[in-house]
């Protein structure tokens, strides 16, 4: 099942490039993320930690199709953080964001649409994860842009759909600690159309 969301995310990489070539372009991102994740239910205790946020990073390509109305899809790594009490969650994942937008006023657009995520690498407290429930899922990404020619500015939230758990042993205990894996995020990108 794995390989099918692997064939899945190669095959957008693929069309964004080659749609970008037909239409307006292709182009990279980058930027910061202000990132949680879900909560932390350890095996002790039955009340759940939330999160404290952090900034992380993202890089990746882009093409948009159109100009006034557009399509957009995006591959991008991103990279994040959120920290329960003294312990953190790291994650690494590609995600591929499919946005449609449009412009409103002048250089001001605004877009949105789903986005697929694939967990690439996840650590909690210095323990890699390898038993979260779902590597890949689906999430809601929307936001507003500002375009002076071939550069912009974005700022977009992210949501992930559906609870997505992580479960690991720590300290020896019997029963395994539980984390929601799903993000929510803002976004702040500076993207160049090549």
């Amino acid at each position: 099942m794995k390989n099918h969301y692997l064939a899945l995310l190669i095959i957008t990489l693929i069309s964004t490039f080659a749609s970008a070539q037909v239409a307006k372009g292709f182009g990279l991102r980058a930027g910061l993320n202000y990132n949680a994740n879900g909560d932390y239910f350890d095996s002790v205790s039955t009340n759940a930690k939330n999160p404290d946020r952090n900034i992380g990073y993202h890089i990746g390509v882009f093409g948009k199709i159109g100009d006034k109305i557009y399509l957009k899809p995006e591959v991008v790594y991103t990279s994040t953080k959120s920290d329960y009490d003294a312990d953190s969650f790291n994650m690494q994942k590609i995600d591929a964001p499919i946005l449609v937008g449009a412009k409103v006023l002048g250089p001001i657009s605004v877009f949105g649409g789903p986005s697929f995520q694939y967990i690439l690498d996840s650590e909690f407290d210095g323990i890699s994860i390898n038993s979260i429930e779902n590597d890949f899922s689906i999430g809601l990404n929307f936001g507003i842009g500002l375009n002076l020619n071939k550069v912009g500015i974005d700022v977009r939230y992210e949501r992930g759909f559906s609870n997505n758990e992580a479960s690991f042993l720590q300290n020896n205990n019997i029963n395994p600690d539980r984390l929601d894996t799903r993000p929510d995020q803002l976004i702040l990108s500076l993207s160049l159309l090549l």
